[in-house]
């Protein structure tokens, strides 16, 4: 597959990073040639300096016999412009574009633009996929991530193993005879820095950090066995009332009147049309860095604190300011992912990777054939595929212990028709079922082969 990548900056790049890994030619195009020297000297790709939205560019670029274009410029409206040029003038098949304001957004939901008018096949919204990503935090409050699958039927949980753990130094393999019923899985542990798929003979240490593939009706008993539990959250403390903070306000007054929310925001501009917008919430204006104001918000009896602004350190120590004064739980944004080893040392619950979502949402589709869904675990080390078999994948028909999966590869649970199964060695994959692996980056593309998905692309 021919890919442009308009835009070089984090999201570009690791996108760019995903595709060219997996042999797709990928051109990446961006105005700062320094970005566009740093895609060329560290990926497999080529680049082209200058404006996306130029034809003249657009064109050095290969977009006459592209497959297709994502638009991942810190402009909207060049964004734009680059679809509707990658569509009128060189007819490129499919067009995803990235945008931010709020205005574009509406008027893209509500179905205003449209093919012929404005050729955009997919949107993404980093604030929207960041705000749901903090909405599932805050629902998941025991878990530094989590994210769905198989249709809602499957979550996958990320947890931190406390000494409470009961089952810390156990193997895996026993974990499995002990709560045979279960319907769980570890599929990723990262110790020491590294992320591996363990195999049955690992044991789990204190101070791991442990990915858990769970049926939906089996979470709450997992996560009892792992030492954690969920608990209710009714005061919750916004810091960053911009777009990410308001969308997640609102999302919790929609919930209704039991959850109670107070938004801390700097700009007197941004706090007044926050206030504006809501209506059960009470927004203040002011330093979310400041102990008075924190007091006043009363942070020390917060189940939560989201710290959502746009700047990482202001979100770290405000965390860590709210712990300090009593609050339960603290999630933080941050966009700089060498500063998630600090999470564990700064006693901070959990972090939102803005470049992680948006890479997962744009993954989703792009991705071959059956795929249905793609989750980007840490900084790109690992992926979630979920994918629907075909009858001409090499492991249609065949046991799960039969099949030569890479080591970095682990299947977390089965689909078979509505039902999900907990896959052990003796379960047979048909045609038709629906599988969701966890896979170390290095191994995608064997995955890709095994599950036949490069078929078609769209």
């Amino acid at each position: 597959m021919k890919v442009i990548i308009c835009g070089a900056g984090q999201v570009g790049w690791q996108i760019a990073r995903h595709l060219s890994g997996e042999k797709n030619d990928v051109t990446v195009v961006d105005n700062n040639p320094e970005l566009v020297r740093r895609a060329t000297d560290t990926l497999d790709v080529q680049g082209v300096s200058g404006f996306a939205s130029y034809p003249d560019v657009l064109d050095r670029a290969g977009a006459r016999d592209a497959d297709m274009v994502i638009a991942a410029t810190h402009s909207d409206e060049v964004n734009m412009v680059t679809c509707q040029v990658a569509h009128s003038i060189f007819e490129v098949p499919k067009k995803i574009a990235r945008l931010r304001g709020q205005s574009y957004l509406n008027a893209i939901y509500s179905d205003l633009y449209r093919r012929e008018h404005m050729p955009i096949d997919v949107v993404i919204s980093p604030e929207r996929e960041v705000a749901e990503a903090a909405l599932r935090r805050l629902a998941s409050p025991a878990t530094f991530d989590t994210e769905s699958f198989l249709d809602g039927k499957a979550q996958l949980m990320g947890l931190v193993l406390d000494d409470d753990c009961p089952v810390v130094n156990t193997p895996l393999r026993q974990l499995s005879d002990l709560f045979s019923t279960l319907r769980a899985i570890v599929v990723g542990v990262r110790r020491n820095g590294s992320l591996f798929a363990p195999d049955s003979g690992d044991q789990l240490f204190v101070g791991d950090e442990i990915y858990v593939f769970a049926h939906i009706e089996d979470t709450e008993r997992a996560l009892e066995i792992f030492g954690k539990s969920n608990s209710a959250q009714e005061r919750i403390v916004v810091i960053g009332g911009g777009n990410v903070g308001l969308a997640v306000a609102q999302a919790l007054e929609a919930r209704g009147a039991r959850v109670r929310t107070k938004v801390v925001e700097k700009s007197r501009k941004i706090a007044e049309r926050a206030a504006d917008a809501l209506e059960r919430t009470i927004v203040l204006h002011g330093d979310g860095l400041n102990t008075e104001l924190l007091e006043e918000a009363n942070i020390s009896r917060a189940d939560a604190i989201l710290a959502v602004t746009d700047d990482d350190k202001t979100n770290l120590l405000a965390s860590v300011r709210a712990k300090s004064s009593g609050a339960k739980l603290a999630i933080c944004l941050i966009n700089d992912p060498t500063m998630a080893s600090l999470m564990q040392p700064l006693d901070i619950d959990a972090f939102i990777n803005p470049r992680t979502t948006t890479v997962s949402s744009i993954l989703r589709h792009i991705r071959h054939g059956r795929v249905r869904g793609v989750y980007s675990i840490g900084d790109a080390e690992a992926e979630i595929i979920e994918a629907q078999v075909l009858s001409t994948s090499p492991i249609s028909g065949r046991l799960v212990r039969d099949i030569d999966f890479p080591e970095g590869v682990l299947i977390g649970a089965i689909m078979k028709g509505s039902k999900v199964v907990r896959p052990t060695g003796h379960t047979k994959i048909e045609e038709g079922d629906v599988i969701a692996l966890f896979s170390m980056a290095a191994d995608v593309p064997e995955v890709e082969r095994l599950l036949q998905v490069s078929i078609d692309f769209f």
